[in-house]
Formats: C-alpha cells, sequence, structure tokens
C-alpha cells in the first residue's frame, strides 16, 4: 500500500493556527485574503471562518490560490 496518500499536509493561519487540508470545507477568495471554513455544519464569513491572507502566510495563500486560478 502506498503511504505517500495518507500523508496529513496543514495550512498555517494569520492566527498562528494549523488545519488539516482534509478538514476544509470551503474556501472564500476576499481581495488579497482567503476564507477558510472548516466545520462540518458550516460556516458564517469572518464570524468563524480562518483567515489567511497573502501578507502574512504567502505560502499558505499560495497553495490554495492555484484554486482560484
Amino acid at each position: 500500500m502506498d503511504n505517500n496518500n495518507k500523508k496529513i499536509t496543514y495550512i498555517k493561519t494569520d492566527d498562528n493556527q494549523v488545519i488539516n487540508e482534509k478538514c476544509i470545507r470551503w474556501i472564500k477568495k476576499m481581495g488579497d485574503c482567503l476564507e477558510v471554513c472548516t466545520k462540518a455544519d458550516g460556516c458564517v464569513v469572518k464570524r468563524n471562518t480562518h483567515s489567511i491572507c497573502k501578507f502574512h502566510n504567502l505560502d499558505s495563500y499560495n497553495k490554495l490560490n492555484v484554486h482560484f486560478e
């Protein structure tokens, strides 16, 4: 069995938290920031989402922003 498929990857957020990529439910682009929802029952933007901004976390931002290009 190939163990590479089970590799857990994380994204750093602006508030110094890390989230498992597999837990991401949706992403909304808002200018130079991305709002990321990880709650199974959904999120309200800016209330219970994680922010990932280009200025603060360029690597995480670029990794997720490819979905919007």
